[in-house]
């Protein structure tokens, strides 16, 4: 592959996080500068918790012209921010920070990342009876956006994290008149819940790389009215997935997600659109290794 000329009018993205080295972000962003010709870079930079203020005010002193923020810095960083969106502002994280001449703005495509891959199946969430699984970082989001588009939303977590499920609807219902509750995730639950479910998001790791044998949801619990939504990437597809698909769901995997949380952010950096394709190829090539 022909080597990039980085020169003083290379503009530099990138993403910050700890730990980093598993991201994909770059594989994404630097294939789609590549196919439409931009002088980009886009590089992942390890920032320990202690260093974020600094790294924040290094984005404004090299004109680092678009960061991606990943755990463990999205909410942390919205006070060292001059601007916050006001959809990631309810949200309580960011994801995104555009430099602006100095001026720094946060954003979260996480949320639209996510629905947009339901749109594209022809799936509007409005008035649909949503199981999401976890209460973390991602299932934040999902569960702003699902709120903001009117569907109905119970979520599952571990009983020694159930808090974290109850400060989601504490920040979601000053903003949206949601149907929304919370209750354990174990077994007893999933049996009380998925019989009604339209859509069943997984927003926990299990499936993960490399405890990939493991599944959320019992595979009896599926059936062919469900849409099932996971949002882990690596394997492809997971087994939720591949059960599901074997029980007649329709089915979406995280990289969607991945790619269209990545592709606006792209846009934000660059105001130009991707190419998705080319950014899920990429990173396809990446997790097929």
């Amino acid at each position: 592959m022909k080597t990039k000329e980085i020169t003083g009018k290379t503009k530099i993205c990138g993403v910050i996080g700890d730990p980093i080295e598993h991201t994909l972000s770059p594989v994404l962003h630097n294939a789609a500068y590549e196919v439409l010709n931009l002088d980009y870079v886009y590089l992942p930079f390890s920032v320990k918790p202690a260093a974020l203020r600094q790294a924040v005010d290094g984005m404004r002193g090299l004109n680092i012209r678009g960061l991606n923020v990943t755990i463990p810095h999205k909410q942390a960083v919205i006070p060292l921010l001059d601007a916050v969106d006001d959809f990631a502002a309810k949200i309580g994280a960011v994801n995104t920070i555009v430099n602006e001449n100095g001026r720094l703005t946060g954003y979260n495509t996480d949320a639209p990342g996510f629905l947009q891959p339901l749109m594209e199946h022809g799936i509007n969430p409005a008035g649909k009876k949503v199981l999401l699984l976890g209460a973390g970082g991602a299932a934040r989001a999902i569960a702003f956006v699902l709120a903001a588009s009117q569907a109905d939303i119970t979520i599952l977590n571990r009983k020694q994290e159930i808090g974290w499920a109850y400060d989601i609807i504490q920040n979601i219902s000053p903003h949206y008149p949601a149907n929304i509750e919370a209750a354990e995730l174990n077994s007893d639950n999933l049996r009380k819940y998925l019989p009604d479910v339209e859509i069943l998001v997984n927003a926990t790791s299990v499936g993960m790389t490399p405890a990939n044998a493991a599944s959320p949801v019992p595979a009896d619990l599926l059936c062919a009215k469900q849409v099932v939504f996971d949002i882990v990437y690596n394997p492809l597809p997971t087994r939720l997935l591949r059960e599901s698909r074997a029980a007649g769901a329709v089915t979406i995997d995280g990289l969607e997600m991945l790619v269209w949380q990545g592709a606006l952010a792209f846009e934000k950096f660059t105001g130009v659109h991707p190419p998705t394709d080319i950014m899920r190829q990429a990173a396809l090539k990446v997790i097929t290794k």
